[in-house]
Protein backbone atom coordinates (compact mmCIF):
# COMPACT_ATOMS: atom_id res chain seq x y z
CA UNK A 1 0.00 0.00 0.00
CA UNK A 2 1.59 3.30 -0.88
CA UNK A 3 0.59 6.33 1.57
CA UNK A 4 -0.87 9.33 -0.25
CA UNK A 5 -1.86 12.08 2.03
CA UNK A 6 -2.10 12.47 5.83
CA UNK A 7 -4.41 10.57 7.87
CA UNK A 8 -4.54 10.02 11.98
CA UNK A 9 -6.16 7.06 14.07
CA UNK A 10 -6.46 6.56 17.98
CA UNK A 11 -6.13 8.84 21.08
CA UNK A 12 -3.99 9.87 23.81
CA UNK A 13 -6.74 8.61 26.17
CA UNK A 14 -4.57 5.78 28.62
CA UNK A 15 -4.52 2.06 27.11
CA UNK A 16 -4.47 3.98 23.67
CA UNK A 17 -1.96 5.48 20.83
CA UNK A 18 -2.54 7.82 18.17
CA UNK A 19 -0.90 7.14 14.72
CA UNK A 20 0.12 10.12 12.40
CA UNK A 21 0.84 8.92 8.70
CA UNK A 22 1.93 11.17 6.26
CA UNK A 23 3.20 10.47 2.49
CA UNK A 24 7.34 10.33 2.85
CA UNK A 25 9.88 13.26 1.43
CA UNK A 26 12.46 10.71 0.00
CA UNK A 27 10.69 7.47 -0.25
CA UNK A 28 11.78 5.99 2.90
CA UNK A 29 9.81 4.05 6.14
CA UNK A 30 10.20 6.37 9.14
CA UNK A 31 9.06 5.48 12.80
CA UNK A 32 9.24 7.50 15.27
CA UNK A 33 7.85 5.85 18.85
CA UNK A 34 6.92 7.81 21.66
CA UNK A 35 5.59 5.86 24.53
CA UNK A 36 5.27 5.93 28.26
CA UNK A 37 6.68 2.23 28.84
CA UNK A 38 9.75 2.31 26.37
CA UNK A 39 12.23 1.15 28.54
CA UNK A 40 9.51 -2.02 29.49
CA UNK A 41 7.71 -2.74 26.03
CA UNK A 42 10.03 -1.02 23.65
CA UNK A 43 11.14 -3.54 21.55
CA UNK A 44 7.99 -5.08 21.57
CA UNK A 45 5.89 -2.17 20.48
CA UNK A 46 8.26 -1.70 17.11
CA UNK A 47 8.12 -5.36 16.36
CA UNK A 48 4.59 -5.20 16.28
CA UNK A 49 4.87 -1.77 14.41
CA UNK A 50 6.53 -3.79 11.71
CA UNK A 51 5.03 -6.77 11.39
CA UNK A 52 1.57 -5.23 11.02
CA UNK A 53 3.34 -2.38 7.78
CA UNK A 54 4.74 -5.72 6.72
CA UNK A 55 1.44 -7.11 6.35
CA UNK A 56 -0.39 -4.22 4.67
CA UNK A 57 2.48 -3.86 2.30
CA UNK A 58 3.71 -0.58 3.19
CA UNK A 59 7.12 0.21 2.66
CA UNK A 60 7.12 3.38 2.79
CA UNK A 61 5.76 6.51 4.50
CA UNK A 62 6.49 8.74 8.38
CA UNK A 63 4.72 7.82 11.15
CA UNK A 64 4.22 9.34 14.34
CA UNK A 65 2.95 7.20 17.11
CA UNK A 66 2.37 8.16 20.54
CA UNK A 67 1.89 5.29 22.61
CA UNK A 68 -0.20 5.14 25.78
CA UNK A 69 0.18 2.18 27.15
CA UNK A 70 -1.95 -0.04 24.61
CA UNK A 71 -1.99 -3.20 23.88
CA UNK A 72 -0.81 -5.39 20.52
CA UNK A 73 -4.58 -5.50 19.35
CA UNK A 74 -4.64 -2.06 19.58
CA UNK A 75 -1.69 -1.44 18.36
CA UNK A 76 -2.59 -3.04 15.34
CA UNK A 77 -5.80 -2.17 14.86
CA UNK A 78 -4.55 1.56 15.25
CA UNK A 79 -2.01 1.44 12.47
CA UNK A 80 -4.61 -0.46 10.18
CA UNK A 81 -7.19 2.18 10.51
CA UNK A 82 -4.24 5.06 9.68
CA UNK A 83 -3.13 3.61 6.79
CA UNK A 84 -5.94 2.52 5.16
CA UNK A 85 -7.11 5.90 5.80
CA UNK A 86 -4.04 7.36 4.55
CA UNK A 87 -3.99 4.99 1.20
CA UNK A 88 -7.39 6.20 0.34
CA UNK A 89 -8.22 2.28 -0.24
CA UNK A 90 -11.26 1.54 -1.61
CA UNK A 91 -10.78 -2.33 -2.19
CA UNK A 92 -9.66 -3.81 1.17
CA UNK A 93 -7.89 -7.31 1.26
CA UNK A 94 -9.49 -8.41 4.53
CA UNK A 95 -6.50 -11.41 4.74
CA UNK A 96 -3.95 -8.61 4.96
CA UNK A 97 -5.53 -7.43 7.96
CA UNK A 98 -5.92 -10.59 10.19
Amino acid sequence: MKIIKQAIAGTLESSDLLVKVAPAANDDLEIVLHSEVIKQFGAQIRQVIDQTLAQLGVTTGSFIIEDKGALDCVIRARLQAAVLRACDCENLNWEQLS
